[in-house]
């Protein structure tokens, strides 16, 4: 209807999102394939990585593909991304001036603004220091960490009470490791930084900025407004929106004002779907969760404290798209026990279905029994 915005169903957003991110229905057995990986799987807190793939495919236990690599990425946390994709997603990732990458640095920007260090010179400082550190093999992080400290002017390596030394902000190294071409190496306890081969250095201040990165981000979370990307890739709204494509359209969900890519307009406005009883245990930031519209999601406040937490955040059990609980696990021995918090009565039929995807975790871990309680 031409004047109006249309309004669009929870429901049916969420079973779009669902079946975006790969869990509707188990299609393949390589991870390569998984739609997902365009934007990257995050592997926090360690461990997470392999269970999110497992919930997406066939088989499990699931490994990461040969030709991908975990780096810092988006938001400095640790991401699985493809090989072939490095290169441009350093360049999408780059901030685009001095205000975006401060907004990036968060509350880390008032001491290096203390000191009177621009923040995107600041970035590129240190990711040539990183590369040249790394260029002699890889390092513990805590090495990096004070081999950069060495190199860098003393601007950028501010006093650390909680240390007790100056070195090098933690968020500053992280947003330094891809432009540098670190990668962390695979099951490194602590992690072991290492250089990416052939890397061409830290991308120009005029790189192409972070248009592919919000399209795969609205490939898997429209609608969305301009603050949600913003959040996801932990800059300010000013900064993100120029990178959102033109053509997005105005819509409205649950009453809030969001946008959405043309070409899902017709499948989004269409019913929501009868639930099918689709039943998964997904870990702590998986990418079904890393939407910044989270009220969306997880409509009660007190369930979203829950989830969303900086430190032990659970894994949360999705039914059809909806969060129907929390999961946490506990290891005695070989035998893996999980814990389910269900947020509504869970019918039979789901709660044997989280039995069987406890399953999976059982064979991610490594365990050799599994024991569940529902509560």
């Amino acid at each position: 209807m031409s004047g109006t915005t249309p309004a669009l169903d929870r429901r049916r957003v969420l079973a779009h999102r669902f079946a975006a991110h790969g869990l509707a229905a188990r299609t393949t057995a390589d991870p390569a394939e998984l739609r997902v990986l365009r934007l990257g799987v995050q592997d926090t807190p360690p461990g997470s990585l392999p269970l999110a793939l497992a919930a997406r495919l066939r088989e499990a236990p699931a490994e990461a593909p040969p030709d991908a690599s975990v780096v810092w990425s988006h938001r400095g946390a640790p991401h699985l991304h493809p090989d072939a994709d490095l290169v441009p997603l350093a360049a999408a990732c780059w901030p685009v001036s001095d205000a975006d990458a401060a907004a990036r640095l968060g509350w880390q920007r008032a001491r290096l603004e203390a000191k009177g260090a621009a923040a995107r010179s600041a970035i590129r400082t240190v990711a040539e220091a990183v590369a040249t550190v790394l260029s002699g093999g890889p390092l513990v992080k805590g090495g990096l960490s004070t081999e950069v400290t060495r190199i860098v002017p003393a601007a950028l390596s501010p006093w650390c009470g909680p240390c007790g030394v100056h070195h090098v902000a933690e968020q500053l190294l992280r947003l330094a490791g891809l432009p540098a071409g670190a990668r962390l190496r695979p099951g490194t306890k602590p992690v072991v930084l290492e250089a990416i081969p052939d890397w061409p250095g830290p991308p120009a201040d005029d790189a192409a900025g972070a248009g592919p990165v919000v399209a795969a981000y609205l490939d898997l979370f429209a609608p969305a407004a301009a603050s949600d990307v913003a959040g996801f890739l932990g800059t300010s709204t000013t900064a993100a929106r120029p990178a959102l494509p033109v053509d997005l359209v105005p819509v409205t969900v649950d009453g809030r004002s969001v946008l959405c890519p043309p070409t899902l307009l017709d499948e989004l406005a269409g019913p929501a779907p009868d639930p099918a009883g689709v039943v998964r245990l997904l870990p702590p930031s998986d990418p079904y969760l890393q939407g910044r519209d989270r009220e969306l999601l997880v409509p009660a406040k007190e369930h979203r404290s829950v989830i969303w937490r900086a430190i032990g955040a659970p894994g949360v059990v999705a039914v059809d798209g909806e969060v129907a609980g929390v999961w946490r696990t506990r290891a005695r021995g070989r035998v893996l026990e999980i814990t389910v918090d269900a947020f509504r009565p869970l019918t039979a039929a789901e709660t044997g279905a989280a039995e069987a995807e406890a399953e999976r975790v059982r064979q991610v871990r490594g365990a050799r029994e599994v024991r569940v309680r529902t509560r």
